[in-house]
């Protein structure tokens, strides 16, 4: 049976076309999607106490489209993280099910650097703590999985002692460059550069991938370079400049060879 509304004609109803349904699904969705990924960046850069009215603002829908998709905060936080805490915890599930420690952690840091060059803004999900709920706790189960798989290669005796959970951050700073470059596959020899130091003596390391050609490397250091804001600043003048997540001193001086 045809959907049909009443018009503005007393006792007369009037047909909806299959067509205009169509149109109004797909106006719903396209909606849904801008909402999410406007909250997914001012999430990023206000932190998740955003307004929900800043939200529909900048994704350009009235308060009402934003309510009639989330009715609440938490809703939309939801939306907005579930696929990456899910990510997450199934990286870490494979980590624990593995019954080797060491090739359980060496496979757990490299999917961690794998999701983050696939989806930079995947690490937020290790800086932040959710809502009371499902997704907080879902989180919070993932994050002491991850413990568990340092604790469970240490103990084996393959990773090293002096090893910190805190190397992880570390890790995911340097891969967030490499990542913004462009060049998986110098993620993944990074990764494995790492493995290798991170390994005690006699432990059986994964195969160091190629380095990536020397002239892609090249453009891409290029590229780096230049999408990266360039602070107003006198030369010379030490000033705090955002590589990635780590704030180093930075002079508007560029080195020789560097266009």
């Amino acid at each position: 049976m045809s959907s049909q509304t009443r018009s503005n004609v007393p006792g007369e109803v009037r047909a909806i076309r299959p067509h205009a349904e169509g149109t109004l699904r797909a106006d719903a969705e396209r909606n849904r999607r801008r909402i999410i990924a406007t909250a997914r960046r001012l999430f990023a850069r206000e932190g998740l106490g955003v307004s929900l009215t800043s939200v529909a603002r900048e994704a350009g829908v009235g308060n009402a489209t934003l309510f009639r998709r989330f009715a609440s905060r938490e809703d939309l936080i939801d939306a907005v993280f579930t696929d990456r805490v899910d990510a997450h915890r199934a990286a870490v599930a494979a980590a624990l099910d593995e019954t080797d420690p060491w090739q359980g952690f060496a496979g757990y840091v490299q999917s961690l650097c794998a999701l983050q060059a696939a989806d930079p803004g995947f690490i937020e999900i290790l800086t932040l703590a959710f809502p009371a709920g499902d997704l907080e706790r879902r989180r919070a189960e993932a994050a002491d999985g991850a413990l568990r798989i340092i604790s469970r290669a240490q103990e084996s005796g393959h990773l090293r002692t002096d090893f910190h959970d805190l190397d992880l951050s570390l890790l995911l700073m340097a891969n967030d460059g490499v990542a913004d470059a462009t060049l998986p596959e110098a993620s993944r020899r990074l990764v494995a550069h790492l493995l290798r130091a991170w390994a005690t003596p006699g432990t059986p390391v994964p195969p160091l991938p190629e380095a990536p050609p020397r002239t892609a490397l090249h453009h891409a250091m290029v590229r780096l370079i230049r999408t990266r804001p360039v602070p107003q600043s006198t030369p010379g003048t030490p000033c705090d400049f955002a590589l990635g997540r780590l704030s180093v001193p930075y002079s508007s001086s560029r080195p020789r060879g560097v266009p």
